[in-house]
């Protein structure tokens, strides 16, 4: 079964997959809000937390020429992924095959 659209979104930025990481950390654990989300699980690259009921939230950030592709999956905290990436400075998607 594929994801929707809305559960698994897509961002590219030009920060380091590291950086990524430590802002999301920060983002989602100092949201004092019905939404606030705590850390469960981190490794090289990606971080997993748990908000309202259990809620999994995962953000992850590869690297691609020029910066970061990441991704970020919820189910419940779509809205707060989404605001997550607009924190991020921008960066255009590297062609399809430079993507890998």
């Amino acid at each position: 079964m594929m994801p929707s659209k809305m559960t698994l979104q897509e961002y590219f930025t030009p920060l380091a997959g590291a950086e990524v990481i430590a802002r999301a950390n920060q983002f989602f654990t100092q949201r004092n809000t019905l939404y606030a989300a705590f850390p469960d699980q981190q490794g090289p690259g990606w971080a997993s937390f748990r908000g309202q009921g259990g809620e999994e939230l995962v953000v992850a950030a590869a690297p691609v020429p020029g910066g970061s592709r990441v991704t970020g999956s919820s189910y419940l905290f779509t809205m707060q992924v989404m605001r997550f990436f607009t924190t991020l400075p921008p960066m255009d998607a590297p062609a399809p095959a430079e993507v890998a």
